[in-house]
């Protein structure tokens, strides 16, 4: 991140070296580099921090509530809702004030978020919010192109690169609007770590410790809602760092909990926004592209690659004879007797060895 960040404020048109990046932001210097510094790409890099931070918090909120690692804020609906909102009145020529835009990202992500869970039956099961999410992010998604179509030339181009997720040409008043919205959501994910932690026992499990999965669901999908969509309306959906930062924050620290991992997911979410800036401002000047297309081109890759080398660890961790071996020096409950060769498959077959292991007193024929 100190790397990241460096880099970001040195580099460009003009080029300030790093020994006078203090002095240009404590002493208010006036000439154009120190201009530059302290009116753009600081402001640039603060939005940058705080919008990574919210999204990678936001991902590992919703995938320790749904238990998928691949639960993302692009396949909920929440984001593509968002984007949305903020999209629509462009297209359609209404004259807003700047302050409205966070609220009009809040209902879409409000609006898409609620549409899954609907479909999903109000999240009661994981899988189906996560299934029903795609597809409705994909509808949102459909409604975007349409309003693409209905747009001039002018207003397009702001669309599709405001639709990439871009850092381009943000100042301090941008920063300004996320404040209410981050003292909203600091206290709420503080509140939900714990929860998170039960909720990855499973709906049973959480309900016999006194956690209503289906509540808590509702509470985590909210919370998410409350850190995406002020970051897409000022930003637009910056793309799969909500994917990338938990598994990160899990590949450092596999043997911590969601109470570790959260703190950690918004800190890689920093890092990967703030080191996706930094192409997406010079690799093609003075074009900028959108930040949102290089976390998307690196970040689904090395995504992929975390989850199959967390998995290879989890492997080699317990070994291929551990649940075998576990099972079979586990004692067996009174009253029952084990059965041999074919006999002993076929009542694994059957279901009746799962039976017994449950009440302890049926015998296996």
């Amino acid at each position: 991140m100190a790397v990241a960040s460096v880099c970001a404020l040195s580099l460009g048109t003009p080029y300030v070296a790093p020994h006078r990046l203090a002095a240009a932001v404590l002493d208010g210097d006036g000439s154009l580099a120190g201009i530059v510094v302290t009116e753009l790409r600081v402001p640039r890099l603060v939005l940058a921090l705080i919008a990574g931070a919210c999204l990678g918090a936001a991902g590992l909120v919703l995938q320790e509530a749904l238990r998928n690692p691949l639960a993302v804020p692009e396949m909920l609906g929440v984001s593509s809702g968002a984007a949305l909102g903020v999209a629509a009145p462009l297209v359609l020529t209404l004259s807003l004030p700047a302050a409205v835009q966070p609220l009009l990202a809040v209902g879409g992500a409000v609006l898409g978020g609620g549409l899954t869970l609907l479909a999903a039956g109000l999240g009661r099961s994981p899988s189906a919010v996560l299934l029903t999410g795609a597809a409705v992010a994909a509808a949102l998604q459909a409604a975007l192109l349409v309003l693409m179509v209905m747009a001039d030339q002018l207003d397009l181009q702001l669309i599709y690169r405001y639709l990439l997720g871009s850092l381009s040409a943000r100042t301090w008043d941008d920063v300004g609007g996320l404040w209410p919205w981050l003292l909203v959501a600091a206290p709420a994910l503080v509140l939900c770590a714990p929860v998170l932690s039960v909720m990855r026992l499973g709906d049973e499990d959480a309900a016999a410790l006194g956690v209503r999965a289906q509540r808590a669901r509702l509470a985590a999908l909210a919370i998410a809602v409350v850190l995406i969509a002020p970051v897409t309306a000022v930003c637009g959906p910056v793309a799969w760092v909500g994917f990338l930062a938990p598994h990160l924050a899990r590949w450092f620290n596999p043997a911590a909990g969601a109470v570790r991992w959260l703190p950690w997911s918004a800190a890689w979410g920093a890092v990967v926004v703030t080191v996706a800036d930094v192409p997406a401002r010079l690799a093609l000047a003075p074009v900028e592209t959108p930040a949102g297309a290089w976390t998307a081109l690196l970040g689904v890759p090395a995504g992929i690659a975390l989850m199959r080398s967390g998995g290879r660890n989890r492997t080699a961790r317990r070994g291929p004879a551990d649940s075998v071996g576990s099972a079979a020096a586990r004692p067996l409950p009174q009253g029952v007797r084990t059965v041999p060769g074919e006999a002993a498959d076929e009542a694994l077959r059957t279901g009746a060895a799962k039976s017994v292991l449950r009440d302890g007193t049926e015998e296996v024929r």
